[in-house]
């Protein structure tokens, strides 16, 4: 798999691109993870 590329060329711009695509791989994890449930 590629790595992805930066598109944009300003540093302050950059950094928002970087942190946008971290909060939507979070997302997509905890979407995957399955439910913990608590068993006594």
């Amino acid at each position: 798999m590629p790595s992805p590329k930066l598109i944009l060329r300003d540093c302050n711009i950059q950094v928002g691109e970087v942190l946008a695509n971290v909060k939507t791989m979070n997302k997509v994890i905890r979407l995957g993870m399955p439910s913990l449930l608590q068993t006594n």
